[in-house]
C-alpha cells in the first residue's frame, strides 16, 4: 500500500485541512494517509482547544487512514526539534512520502533550500551569532541572517510558517538519511496567523480559536470547518464546559513559578540563564496569562518562545529529561485511532516496527512515557474541576478510535 504522511495539530481541523488531506493522497496516489499529530501541548506552546481523542476523531472523519502522536518531547519545540521527530515517527511507519502545505506548492525550491544552506552552513552560523550579538531574537537573527546569505540567489522564502517547516522536513529526511519522498500542496485563501473569520469557507485556525476564546460562539466558525469538527467542537464544551486556553492553567503556573527556586527554574527546558529572575518578578505582577506574557516579552525571546516555555515549566520538564528523550530512538509510537485501511496498512508494516506500537498507555515504559503520562495528566487539570474526575485516566483508559470504512458507528478497539 502507497502511503503518505501529514504532520498535524488540527487545532481545530477546518476546511483548509480537508482540502490539505484531499491534495495529499491525490497528488501522492497514496492509498493511506497517515497523521502524525501533536498531544495535549502544540509547537507553538499552547494548550490544544480540544483532547488528542477528540481530533483524532476530527481527523479520521475527515479522510485520515491512521493517526498517531508525536511525543511531547517533539511537539512543543522550535520548528527543527518539531520537524525531525515528524520524520522520525513516519519513518518508523514505513511512509513513502510526506505531504505539506506551502504558499508556492512546488517542492523543488524546498530541496534546493536543503542544499544551499549545507554548502553555507559556517557563515550562516557565524551571521546568526553576529546578528544575535546584537540582542535580537533567534527567529530574527536567522531570518536577517539567511537575508545575507541570500542576496544574489534566488532561494525559497523564509519567512511563512509554512515554509520554514517545509524546509525543516525535508532538511529532517536528508539528515536522518530516510527513505522518504516529499511533496507540497499550496495553501489557499487563509494565511496561517490571519485573525479574523470572513464569510470565506477557508479561515485560518488561529482566527477559529481567536472566535472561540472571545465568545463570538460556534455558530460563528460553522462555515469553515467541516460539518463532522463542528459537532465535536459542540459536544465537547456541553461535555466539559470549557475548550483549553492558557488562562486555564495560569495559575497552576504561578504555583509552580513561585514555588520554584531560581536554580529549579534554570533546569527547566528553553530557560536562559538570567530569564529565570525575570519569570518571578514578573508573574507577581500580572493576574492574566496574557498580562503576564506582555510583561514578560523582550526584543530578545518571541512570544513562540516564552510560551514553549511557560509550557515547559507548567509540566516541570527539565533540559536533562528532555535531552535524553530527544537525543535516543523513539521509545514507541501511541497509535490514536484508524479505520479499515489504516488497520490494513498496520498490519502490513507491524513486523518492521523498530518500536512497539502501542493502544493503550500502561504498555509504555521509560522517560518518553514518564514524560507523556505527565503532561496528559496536567492537560486533563481544569475537567477535573469541571466534576469530570475520569479525565486524569483517559490515556489509561482509552483505546485507539476505530472507525469503519462504511457509515456504522465509530468505536473503540
Amino acid at each position: 500500500m502507497r502511503s503518505v504522511g501529514v504532520v498535524v495539530e488540527y487545532n481545530p481541523l477546518h476546511n483548509g485541512h480537508a482540502y490539505h488531506l484531499q491534495e495529499a493522497r491525490k497528488i501522492t496516489e497514496a492509498d493511506v494517509v497517515i497523521a502524525v499529530m501533536s498531544g495535549c501541548f502544540l509547537q507553538r506552546g499552547e494548550p490544544a482547544l480540544l483532547s488528542k481523542w477528540e481530533r483524532a476523531k476530527m481527523a479520521l472523519l475527515a479522510g485520515v487512514d491512521v493517526v498517531v502522536e508525536l511525543p511531547y518531547a517533539y511537539s512543543t519545540q522550535k520548528a527543527e526539534v518539531f520537524a525531525e521527530g515528524a520524520i522520525k515517527v513516519l519513518s518508523a511507519l514505513g511512509v513513502d512520502n510526506i505531504n505539506f502545505g506551502s504558499e508556492m506548492g512546488v517542492i523543488e525550491p524546498f530541496y534546493d533550500l536543503v542544499r544551499f544552506m549545507k554548502m553555507n552552513k559556517s557563515s550562516w552560523d557565524d551571521q546568526i551569532k553576529a546578528e544575535m550579538d546584537t540582542g535580537v531574537s533567534y527567529p530574527r537573527a536567522a531570518m536577517e541572517a539567511f537575508k545575507q546569505l541570500n542576496q544574489h540567489e534566488s532561494i525559497l522564502s523564509l519567512s511563512q510558517p509554512n515554509n520554514i517547516l517545509g524546509y525543516h522536513y525535508v532538511k529532517a529526511i536528508s539528515d536522518l538519511n530516510v527513505p522518504m519522498g516529499a511533496s507540497t500542496t499550496k495553501r489557499t485563501v487563509a494565511q496561517y496567523h490571519d485573525m479574523s473569520v470572513t464569510t470565506q469557507s477557508i479561515a485560518s485556525a488561529t482566527s477559529i480559536r481567536k472566535n472561540l476564546s472571545q465568545h463570538e460562539g460556534l455558530q460563528s466558525i460553522h462555515h469553515v470547518v467541516p460539518k463532522t469538527s463542528y459537532q465535536i467542537l459542540k459536544e465537547y464544551f456541553n461535555d466539559f464546559g470549557t475548550y483549553h486556553t492558557w488562562e486555564l492553567y495560569f495559575s497552576y503556573l504561578q504555583y509552580e513559578i513561585l514555588r520554584s527556586t531560581p536554580a529549579q527554574l534554570r533546569s527547566i527546558y528553553e530557560c536562559e540563564e538570567g530569564l529565570e529572575f525575570r519569570l518571578i518578578d514578573t508573574i507577581m505582577q500580572a493576574s492574566t496569562f496574557q498580562e503576564w506574557m506582555t510583561l514578560l516579552k523582550t526584543k530578545r525571546y518571541t512570544w513562540t518562545r516564552l510560551q514553549r516555555l511557560a509550557t515547559h515549566i507548567l509540566t516541570n520538564t527539565t533540559k536533562e529529561e528532555m535531552s535524553e528523550v530527544t537525543s535516543s530512538d523513539l521509545a514507541y509510537i501511541r497509535l490514536l485511532g484508524m479505520n479499515e485501511t489504516g488497520q490494513q496498512y498496520l498490519n502490513q508494516v507491524k513486523k518492521d516496527l523498530p518500536c512497539p506500537l502501542i493502544s493503550r498507555f500502561a504498555k509504555a515504559e521509560g522517560t518518553m512515557a514518564k514524560m507523556d503520562d505527565r503532561i496528559a495528566k496536567i492537560y486533563s487539570i481544569p475537567l477535573v474541576k469541571k466534576n469530570q474526575h475520569s479525565a486524569l485516566k483517559r490515556d489509561y483508559t482509552m483505546s485507539p478510535i476505530m472507525k469503519k470504512n462504511t457509515n456504522k458507528e465509530d468505536s473503540h478497539l
